[in-house]
């Protein structure tokens, strides 16, 4: 699969390592790049690209801008110097977050995140049925505030919700949602029985587990550790699953 993808920066320099970054990862085509996002934009009228690469700090209209005048997103991926703006790209719904000077591998890592989520829009057949969780009620939802807006959330779709300081982050197969809550809130929230704390950061929905080894569980691209703390309660659940 072909990845047709757009860098967005008002440095040239910047640009020029996009381009040699692209060039040198085979899934990754790289059809234009933009100094500014006025430019972007009229491109974007015309076209359909399926990644962007976007900086955000730009004269005229920043790359939070740019995303807010768009209908129709591309996966998005941030590419800035700037730290502050990681709750407001989350907020977006964009798939990483490049803090510069971007290492390749860590540029790799994040295309590769949005080529499985491609892959994933791909394989998924519009008369498939929704994917039934274990033990977590299909009909069940939540609300959480964001900073803008209330949004809602399926707890069948939650992979796992992750603290953040004083933010938690729920992290669903396409969303990923940053609420300001304390671990009580969300305790409150993940009350289906197919939800468990494995460590004072994490919540995981037990039927996206991939597997369990040394005290760490795979969800997704992500290892997340079990503490000694919540261990036990762990492991009894997924003793209960095992002839599932």
């Amino acid at each position: 699969m072909k990845i047709n993808c757009i860098a967005v920066d008002d440095e040239p320099l910047a640009l020029d390592i996009m381009k040699a970054y692209c060039a040198k990862v085979p899934f990754l085509n790289l059809v234009g790049t933009f100094s500014n996002a006025i430019d972007t934009l009229e491109y974007l009228k015309m076209n359909t690209v399926d990644l962007m690469f976007l900086d955000i700090q730009m004269e005229e209209l920043s790359g939070i801008q740019l995303l807010h005048s768009l209908k129709n997103k591309p996966i998005v991926i941030f590419t800035t110097a700037f730290d502050q703006y990681a709750i407001q790209g989350f907020e977006l719904d964009v798939l990483d977050y490049l803090l510069k000077p971007i290492p390749f591998e860590r540029f790799v890592k994040g295309a590769s995140k949005a080529l499985e989520q491609m892959q994933k829009q791909t394989d998924a057949s519009p008369a498939e049925k929704p994917e039934r969780a274990a033990n977590i009620n299909t009909n069940a939802f939540f609300f959480v505030k964001t900073e803008t807006r209330i949004e809602k959330v399926n707890a069948s779709e939650v992979l796992y919700v992750e603290g953040m300081g004083d933010y938690w982050r729920i992290v669903t197969k396409t969303r990923r949602i940053m609420t300001l809550m304390n671990a009580k809130g969300v305790e409150e929230i993940l009350h289906e029985p197919g939800f468990c704390r494995v460590h004072k950061s994490f919540f995981v929905a037990i039927d996206k587990i991939e597997f369990v080894e040394r005290k760490q569980i795979k969800i997704g691209e992500l290892l997340i550790p079990v503490s000694d703390t919540y261990q036990k309660n762990f492991f009894e659940l997924i003793e209960k699953h095992k002839m599932m």
